[in-house]
């Protein structure tokens, strides 16, 4: 199997999902079935594209991908969700384990723990950007990423537009690592960017806060 490079420059940071639209306006020119919104600190196993692409091509019901995720010490990460309160993420920002251990059937539930095996899971509400594998076609379709994110709840508002064609799925022998995530340790800017986008991610899909 042959590849080609296209590489897309010269646009400075104009944020993640931007970015990923800019790509997006050569897919009908190339003909290419799917789309990969990955992060630059994600590595994946050599079948990982193997065999999200086969499992697409086999059930026409689905139409994104996400694979079952370590970071680079080997701690699982859950890169699925069910759509969050104000207070999940809340806690999933506090620096504080003691608080985190107290609630962590809360973040277990929300994290969707019991889907991260190695068992496949469909009907997944809110996937990961770090990682997406999803139909071309559809990616178009919803016209891609809300540019009005400029860097956080992109793929979460992407998730839950795409979930109105098909099935988001877990698939776990779709295998990456990723080193990522914890805003809040990020600095005074990237809480300010968290919390904006998520106060527009509310807004646009409705308050849940407790």
């Amino acid at each position: 199997m042959g590849f080609q490079f296209e590489v897309l420059h010269g646009h400075g940071n104009v944020g993640y999902g931007a970015a990923n639209n800019r790509a997006m306006k050569v897919i009908p020119s190339t003909g290419v079935s799917v789309h990969l919104l990955m992060n630059p600190d994600t590595e994946i196993d050599k079948d990982c594209l193997k065999i999200g692409i086969e499992y697409l091509k086999q059930n026409s019901d689905v139409i994104a991908l996400s694979p079952k995720c370590h970071d680079f010490k080997g701690t699982q990460q859950y890169l699925c969700k069910r759509y969050p309160s104000v207070w999940d993420l809340f806690l999933r920002g506090i620096p504080f384990d003691w608080v985190k251990k107290r609630f962590n059937s809360r973040m277990a539930f929300y994290e969707m723990r019991e889907a991260a095996d190695d068992t496949c899971a469909t009907e997944i509400p809110i996937m990961s950007g770090c990682f997406m594998l999803c139909r071309g076609e559809s990616f178009l379709e919803i016209g891609g990423f809300d540019e009005g994110f400029f860097l956080y709840f992109e793929d979460f508002d992407l998730s839950l537009r795409l979930s109105r064609l098909g099935k988001l799925v877990y698939l776990p022998s779709m295998q990456i690592q990723h080193e990522g995530g914890n805003a809040a340790m990020k600095g005074v800017k990237h809480i300010y960017m968290f919390v904006s986008s998520a106060v527009r991610f509310f807004n646009l899909h409705g308050w849940r806060w407790i």
